[in-house]
């Protein structure tokens, strides 16, 4: 027999959904037989699958060990640095500046340097996240970046404040600005741009159309530029997306005639290839959040704004916070 005694980042979930994070081993078919049969119960009482969990709540599994076998293996965040660059941390969130190049979550590759890892193994170190204390939490990440761009990601360290980021970033609480490098100064200073968005599966890009046809989605994008550098013929661009589309800022840019520097996809090789650059120049530089709703434990963070100062194509390019900052 097993107890797990449930935990504040256990509490308020169902047993079933508790059970598949805690016992992954167990099958369903079995879990479901295993609760109408009692052999798993709360507080030694018979529970239902819907059962919501309390802090404090003792839970009794009589199933065999070789479900629990192997969930005491080395953790793979511990093969992975534990080095962040850290644009704010609390008790409850840390923010941290993924650099062009890692990865947020494991990939194909399996490579364990992810930011959820260095993440993880920093808290660890520091004290405050065990996975042999938690059977149904780790610290996770609320938004992801592409590999290849740079910029501020949430992580939560906690159950609750999970849950809460998750809902704010469902519904549109948070403003993240971008800043990236064009290829060629556009006319109009700042615009409002409004076209149309197919994505393909098979090569990984998307279509850019200024007519809808019927599998094409909206999308807007809504910039300023806020340096020059007429030398390079190269614009720094503040980009506000309205909507979210898959390489939204890139697509859509290049469409206009004014693509990202280093873009591989979108952008113009031979230009890249002069530059020397070979990612493209694009950064989630600003985070602000803006709750309209309650934001319970997090209440603390509406309004505030975090910014990253070291980003590698404005200051080479342009001098971000120098005299010709427009």
């Amino acid at each position: 027999m097993k107890e797990f005694k449930i935990n504040q980042n256990d509490a308020d979930q169902r047993v079933d959904k508790f059970l598949t994070k805690a016992v992954p081993k167990l099958p369903k078919n079995l879990l479901y037989k295993y609760i109408r049969l009692k052999r798993i119960k709360v507080n030694g009482k018979r529970c239902e699958i819907s059962t919501r969990l309390n802090a404090g709540d003792v839970m009794q599994l009589y199933i065999n060990d070789e479900f629990f076998e192997g969930t005491s293996d080395k953790p793979a965040f511990l093969s992975a640095p534990a080095s962040l660059n850290i644009v704010y941390e609390d008790e409850n969130i840390i923010l941290c500046d993924k650099k062009c190049g890692l990865v947020v979550h494991e990939d194909e590759s399996g490579d364990p340097d992810t930011l959820i890892n260095r993440i993880q193994h920093y808290l660890y170190n520091k004290g405050e996240y065990d996975p042999a204390e938690e059977r149904s939490f780790a610290p996770a990440l609320c938004n992801r970046i592409d590999r290849n761009t740079g910029g501020i990601v949430i992580c939560a360290k906690s159950a609750e404040s999970l849950r809460i980021l998750n809902q704010k970033v469902k519904d549109r609480e948070m403003q993240k600005l971008y800043l990236c490098a064009t290829v060629g100064i556009p006319k109009k200073k700042s615009a409002e741009l409004k076209a149309f968005h197919k994505r393909n599966e098979q090569t990984k890009t998307v279509k850019v159309s200024d007519k809808k046809t019927p599998d094409s989605k909206t999308m807007i994008t809504r910039y300023r530029v806020i340096a020059e550098n007429k030398a390079e013929n190269l614009a720094l661009l503040e980009v506000d997306l309205i909507t979210g589309r898959t390489h939204q800022i890139r697509a859509h840019l290049a469409h206009e005639g004014y693509p990202l520097l280093g873009d591989g996809k979108y952008g113009i090789n031979k230009i890249n290839r002069e530059y020397n650059v070979k990612t493209q120049a694009l950064y989630s530089y600003k985070l602000t959040f803006c709750f309209s709703t309650d934001a319970g434990i997090l209440e603390y963070l509406n309004g505030r704004t975090f910014t990253v100062k070291d980003v590698w194509f404005a200051d080479k390019y342009f001098s971000l916070f120098g005299d010709n900052k427009q």
